[in-house]
């Protein structure tokens, strides 16, 4: 198809959103909204702590931990996607000829 085609093709579908997707979006939001409310509530709540420096050091060895699983799951998805475009499936046929007839092996 070159893009002259493309261009032409008209878009039959709505750009709006069906009922799924308001729905989804409403609940999304509303954790959104919720995990704003409790992370203000608990930044109120521990003013005036002190923070020993083991609970900062703590906190960036789990963002850094965090950080390096989700680098990594990203990157095994994208290889794995990237080796199946590289090499299409192909059909193995055994060969019955050597190792004979799956019916007639002998026991």
């Amino acid at each position: 198809m070159s893009c002259i085609e493309s261009e032409e093709r008209v878009s039959t579908t709505s750009a709006r959103l069906g009922v799924g997707s308001w729905i989804i979006l409403i609940a999304l939001v509303s954790v959104l909204f919720a995990a704003c409310v409790v992370g203000y509530l608990g930044w109120r709540l521990a003013d005036g702590v002190d923070v020993p420096i083991s609970g900062y050091v703590a906190m960036v060895a789990g963002v850094i931990a965090s950080l390096a699983v989700g680098f990594q799951l990203r990157h095994s998805s994208s290889t794995a996607a990237e080796k199946v475009m590289m090499n299409p499936p192909v059909l193995i046929i055994p060969d019955f000829k050597e190792h004979g007839s799956p019916s007639n092996r002998p026991d």
